[in-house]
C-alpha cells in the first residue's frame, strides 16, 4: 500500500503540472514557462518572460484557466460522489447515476432548451439541470425505503427504473423539439466543458468545496459500516442516517458538476475503486485522493478530447466512457472472481 502523505503529494504534482500542460496546449500552444508568467501577471506579480504571443495572456485567462478549473473541479465532485456511493452501500460497483442524478439532470436541461424556458436567463438551463437532478435523487430515496430501512438491492432497482422513465422522457422532449434543440440536447448528453468561465467555476467550486468538507465528516461512519451494518450499529452509527446524509451528498455533487458540463460517465465508478486499490478502503484518506484523483482524471479526459483531432473536439462524456468502459468490464470480472460469483 502507498502510504497517504505520498499519494496525496503524488497527485497534487500531477495535478499541477498536468494543468500546466492543459493550458499550453491548444490551437494557438503556449509555452509552459509563458503560462506560469501569464498565471503570475493574472494575480498582479510581474515575474518571468513575457508572453510571444499578443493574445496569450487574453487566450489563458479567458478560456484556457477557467476550463482547467472547471476540469478538476468536476472531476474531484464526480469522484467524492462515487467514493460516497460505494461506502454507504458497500459496493465497489456503484456511481453516482446509480441514483438517477445525472438522467434527472438531462431531463430538466432538455426541458428548458425544448419550451424555451428563460426565467434565469442563460442560465436557465443550467438551474433546471440542478433542481431536476436533486428532485430524481429525492423521488430514487424516497421510492426505495422500506420499513424505515434503505436496502442497497431496493436503490439499485429503484434506480434503474426512475433512470428508464427519465430516458423516456429525454426521448419524448427529443421528438418534440426542433432540429436546434435535439443537437443542443445531444450535446449537452456527449459532455463538453467547451465555454466554461470564471462565473461559472464560482458557482460549482463553493458546491464542490462543501460537499468535499461535509463528506470527511462522514470518514469514520463510512469505515465503520466496512465492518457491516450489525457491527457498525453497535459502535453506534446510525446507518440510515449515514445513507441518507451520503445520498444527498452524492446528489448535490453530481448535480453541481453535471449541470454546466453535461454527463461525464464513469469518473465517480473509476476513480476511487482505483484510490482503494492502491492506498486502501479507510475514508480519512480515499475522499481527499479520490477528489484529487478525479481533477487528474477529467483534466487529462478534457486534454485527450480537444488535442486527439486538430481543429475538432472530442465529446468529453466519450472520452470517459472509452476508458471507464473497459475498466468496468474488468472491474466485474475481478469482483466475480474474488467474489466466488454473484450466487
Amino acid at each position: 500500500m502507498v502510504t497517504g502523505g505520498l499519494l496525496i503529494v503524488g497527485l497534487a504534482v500531477a495535478l499541477g503540472v498536468l494543468g500546466v500542460v492543459a493550458a499550453a496546449s491548444g490551437q494557438l500552444p503556449i509555452p509552459a514557462t509563458e503560462v506560469a508568467s501569464g498565471f503570475l501577471r493574472g494575480l498582479g506579480v510581474d515575474l518571468g518572460p513575457a508572453a510571444s504571443h499578443p493574445r496569450a495572456d487574453a487566450t489563458l485567462w479567458s478560456v484556457r484557466f477557467p476550463r482547467v478549473a472547471m476540469a478538476m473541479v468536476v472531476g474531484a465532485a464526480l469522484a467524492v460522489a462515487g467514493a460516497l456511493m460505494q461506502g454507504a452501500f458497500g459496493n465497489p460497483l456503484a456511481e453516482p447515476s446509480v441514483v438517477g442524478v445525472s438522467a434527472g439532470a438531462a431531463v430538466g436541461a432538455a426541458a428548458a432548451i425544448v419550451f424555451g424556458l428563460t426565467a434565469f436567463g442563460a442560465w436557465t438551463s443550467v438551474v433546471c439541470a440542478f433542481v431536476a437532478g436533486i428532485l430524481t435523487t429525492t423521488v430514487v430515496y424516497l421510492f426505495s425505503r422500506s420499513n424505515g430501512r434503505t436496502e442497497v438491492v431496493t436503490l439499485v432497482l429503484t434506480g434503474i427504473a426512475v433512470n428508464a422513465v427519465a430516458g423516456a422522457a429525454l426521448a419524448l422532449l427529443m421528438f418534440l423539439g426542433d432540429t436546434q434543440a435535439r443537437e443542443e440536447i445531444v450535446f449537452w448528453q456527449l459532455g463538453s466543458l467547451n465555454g466554461s468561465r470564471w462565473d461559472h467555476v464560482l458557482v460549482v467550486a463553493p458546491l464542490a468545496l462543501l460537499g468535499l468538507a461535509l463528506a470527511t465528516r462522514l470518514a469514520r461512519p463510512l469505515d465503520l459500516l466496512a465492518l457491516g451494518e450489525r457491527p457498525a450499529r453497535h459502535l453506534g452509527v446510525d446507518v440510515e442516517r449515514l445513507r441518507i446524509h451520503s445520498i444527498l451528498l452524492v446528489g448535490l455533487l453530481t448535480a453541481a458538476a453535471v449541470s454546466f458540463c453535461g454527463v461525464v460517465a464513469f469518473v465517480g465508478l473509476v476513480v476511487p475503486h482505483l484510490i482503494r486499490m492502491i492506498a486502501g478502503p479507510g475514508h480519512r484518506l480515499l475522499l481527499p485522493a479520490s477528489a484529487l484523483g478525479g481533477a487528474v482524471c477529467l483534466l487529462a479526459a478534457d486534454l485527450l478530447a480537444r488535442t486527439a483531432v486538430d481543429y475538432a473536439e472530442l465529446p468529453l462524456g466519450m472520452v470517459t466512457a472509452a476508458v471507464g468502459g473497459p475498466f468496468f468490464f474488468w472491474l466485474l470480472h475481478r469482483t466475480r472472481r474474488t467474489a466466488g460469483g454473484w450466487g
